[in-house]
């Protein structure tokens, strides 16, 4: 099992920037996807953005153009730059870990089977 713990979530103004990071009790192994997840209040989890241990990554619409997910290796540490942020990208923001053999991390096709326990965004003037 692999613990994850997110941070760096807060308050930000619309069209502000944060960066969420996402750090692994160990590196991942095998072949694997990485991802973001976010739920609003009252709303079911969506998936935000997802990465592939070869490299590929996966957005949601909403998102594409505005986060980027990347991944350190040397640091087991997952990231989501978040840029021109919305007030609907206010949500509980989580990350996850599945171990994955198909080419790409499509959601909602992926199990994951590890979670952090989420880092509050709130995007509001």
């Amino acid at each position: 099992q692999v613990r994850l713990v997110e941070s760096g979530g807060g308050s930000v103004q619309p069209g502000g920037s944060l960066e969420l990071s996402c750090a692994a009790s160990q590196p991942p192994f095998n072949s694997w996807c990485m991802a973001w997840f976010r739920q609003a209040l009252g709303k079911k989890r969506e998936g935000v953005a997802a990465i592939h241990s070869k490299g590929a990554t996966d957005y949601t619409d909403s998102v594409k153009g505005r986060f980027t997910i990347s991944q350190d290796s040397a640091k087991n540490t997952l990231y989501l730059q978040m840029s021109n942020v919305k007030p609907e990208d206010t949500a509980m923001y989580y990350c996850a870990y599945g171990t994955w053999w198909g080419p790409r991390c499509d959601f909602p096709t992926v199990q994951y089977d590890d979670w952090g326990q989420g880092t509050q965004v709130t995007v509001s003037s």
